[in-house]
């Protein structure tokens, strides 16, 4: 049967910037392997698959798969969903829209906003919170991992972490913006060194120099995931809100950081973290961002 399908750039407004996205419709009667192959087939970081809610009070059930594997959770196939899904309910007509995403992590609540016809904005409550799953490897091995010398790994309070929200990342600090630019995995050795994860993935990143001290730029490596590179990601911005709270000195209070991704790639995103902090323990975070479609079609 034909099935409907969508792309969209996420972690934009512009066209042809961003992380794409495939969001296939009525994707009901897909099984895991079918997912894997149509995912395979569009090859985007990641494709998503709506299904009806089980649960009436949700919008919809999604399922998440990369090129390789299936992810119990992200964050631009979250913030496209939302946004998509809003355009068609509300007939691409401003507005606003709140609902629940049923993800394998769990509920995944959402804001959305309609700006026209093709774009808006959502943003999306952590289902889970950044855990450490792990040490830091040290600082030798990642610098090795990503062709650059160790002198360039940390900054400030800054050393490699392990956290995850849903997904496990590697958070490796490095010392400058240039330093980032250079980075590049350095295939075996990455594997070595990243590869007690079940998907070795690296998340670089270091201060992109604005006066608060708030705004960051990233790079994501998922080579276990079948992603070279990723120009926006979303739960590894939320495994980054554990890096923060163990690295960064963020007092109580409601704070909003900015990250700067896909730059070097020439697809820049900007994602929006928001971490609210009460008796030095973090008690909520939200990732926010644009999207905008791009295509539609059918599968045959």
């Amino acid at each position: 049967m034909p099935r409907r399908f969508v792309t969209l750039d996420v972690f934009t407004a512009d066209p042809l910037t961003g992380n794409p996205l495939a969001v296939v419709l009525d994707a009901g009667g897909l099984d895991s392997a079918a997912m894997q192959a149509i995912a395979g087939e569009f090859n985007l970081s990641e494709t998503v698959f709506v299904l009806p809610p089980e649960d009436p009070r949700q919008r919809a059930d999604i399922r998440i798969f990369t090129p390789k594997r299936e992810l119990p959770f992200a964050g631009h196939p979250t913030v496209g969903t939302a946004v998509l899904l809003a355009l068609l309910d509300q007939d691409g007509k401003p507005g606003a829209a709140a609902f629940g995403l049923k993800e394998k992590v769990g509920i995944v609540s959402c804001a959305v906003e309609i700006v026209n016809a093709t774009c808006g904005s959502a943003r999306f409550r952590l289902p889970k919170l950044p855990e450490t799953w792990s040490t830091g490897r040290e600082s030798s091995d990642c610098a090795w991992a990503l062709g650059l010398d160790p002198t360039e790994i940390g900054f400030d309070r800054h050393v490699p972490s392990r956290h995850s929200a849903g997904v496990a990342y590697d958070l490796v600090p490095v010392s400058s913006l240039d330093a980032l630019a250079r980075a590049k995995p350095n295939g075996e050795v990455f594997n070595q060194t990243f590869g007690d994860s079940d998907h070795p993935a690296a998340y670089a990143y270091t201060r992109a120099g604005n006066e608060d001290g708030l705004r960051f730029r990233a790079r994501m490596f998922g080579l276990g995931m079948g992603i070279s590179e990723d120009p926006a990601t979303g739960s590894a911005a939320a495994a980054f809100a554990g890096a923060l709270m163990q690295c960064e000195p963020l007092g109580d209070g409601e704070h909003d950081l900015v990250i700067d991704q896909g730059v070097e790639m020439g697809r820049p995103s900007v994602i929006n973290l928001q971490m609210v902090i009460k008796d030095g323990a973090l008690i909520s975070a939200a990732i926010g961002g644009n999207a905008v479609m791009i295509s539609r079609g059918e599968l045959l």
